[in-house]
């Protein structure tokens, strides 16, 4: 009998055997992962717009991209292709979105999970949305197994800090989370499109029909808060919505800048790209919060480019070689300056939303 060939196992660290890739520490800038008052969210009475969320559930019931995230020969070797600060900086890129469907999984399984007995038609909507979000977080998982690394989501679900949101900071975080992803994953998708010779890497491809699901989620999450007015009306309301527009628009600013050489390697310019993204989602929500921001006043890039500043100064300060209590003296002032520039961000008048309805589609 001849013995069987011995075969090498595959080395760490390539396609055939990723290595499990360390967590990026959590900053404001990272993914955050959340949890709420699953007690609220099951009590909730969708009569309001039982209706839109019905029609909208019957959307996802038809699971449009079941068969859409197959990879196909274009991703042999085409990691190989890119050059070393390419390769890093795409990487984390993989990395931070992973991350960030990751943490819309988990939320949307429990949820539809723990309120499933008591309102089974939004646990099914949540349900329906975990399974997309947990096809796009293994889809960038894989792909992060072709430049050998890949996310331990697994060690992320129980390390991970979890942020307790009440169920209507969920609803305009999430909403807008979704819309911002609609806006970002096809404006990449048509520069790329016009632009062939930029497509670093086949995922982008994909990313057309995978906007449409981040579109679905926010719309149900448009219909759900209409079908809890209170959400959306009264001054409570106003402040909250300018809020978290403003959270999300100056994260994603101050995020996008600091790893502009991402948007570069595809042919963008990472301000031009955010600008373009603000203003589309800021119309966007139009549709349902009661103001937003006025994203055109002449200070308000301004101010955010201030907080780039800052930013890049208290990473130079947590970078350094100083003690702990000097690098804290350090940073202090920058965390100051960017509080009160938020603070009068916050306080420019906001744009009431019926304004924008005409420009609304």
């Amino acid at each position: 009998m001849v013995p069987p060939t011995a075969v090498a196992p595959p080395a760490l660290g390539t396609p055939e055997a990723p290595a499990v890739k360390e967590p990026v520490k959590d900053t404001i800038l990272t993914p955050r992962f959340y949890t709420t008052d699953f007690d609220a969210m099951a009590a909730m009475d969708l009569r309001p717009n039982e209706a839109e969320l019905e029609a909208i559930c019957e959307e996802f019931r038809k699971d449009y991209n079941r068969h859409h995230f197959i990879r196909n020969d274009e991703f042999d070797g085409a990691a190989d292709k890119l050059d070393p600060e390419t390769r890093k900086v795409f990487v984390e890129f993989l990395e931070q979105s992973c991350t960030s469907e990751f943490s819309g999984f988990l939320l949307y399984k429990e949820l539809s999970r723990r309120i499933k007995e008591k309102n089974p038609l939004l646990a099914e909507c949540f349900a329906h949305m975990a399974r997309d979000e947990a096809r796009h977080a293994g889809f960038l998982n894989k792909a992060m197994g072709d430049f050998g690394l890949q996310l331990d989501l697994g060690f992320l679900t129980a390390s991970k800090a979890y942020t307790y949101f009440k169920p209507a900071y969920i609803f305009y975080a999430t909403y807008l989370s979704e819309k911002i992803g609609y806006w970002r994953y096809i404006a990449i998708f048509r520069h790329l499109e016009q632009n062939p010779d930029s497509k670093i890497f086949p995922i982008f491809n994909f990313f057309e029909n995978w906007c449409q699901d981040e579109n679905r989620h926010g719309d149900f999450f448009d219909a759900l808060m209409k079908a809890q007015p209170k959400t959306v009306t009264g001054l409570q309301a106003r402040l909250w919505c300018r809020f978290f527009l403003l959270a999300v628009f100056a994260t994603m600013y101050v995020r996008d800048v600091a790893r502009k050489e991402f948007y570069e390697a595809l042919g963008l310019d990472a301000r031009d790209y955010d600008k373009y993204v603000i203003a589309k989602t800021n119309e966007t929500s139009a549709r349902v919060f009661p103001v937003v921001l006025n994203v055109e006043h002449p200070k308000f890039y301004e101010r955010l480019e201030r907080l780039v500043t800052n930013n890049q100064a208290l990473a130079e300060a947590d970078q350094s070689a100083a003690p702990a209590p000097l690098k804290l003296l350090r940073k202090l002032p920058y965390w100051a300056a960017n509080g009160l520039v938020m603070a009068k961000l916050f306080l420019t008048a906001p744009i009431r939303s019926e304004q924008f309805q005409p420009a609304v589609r």
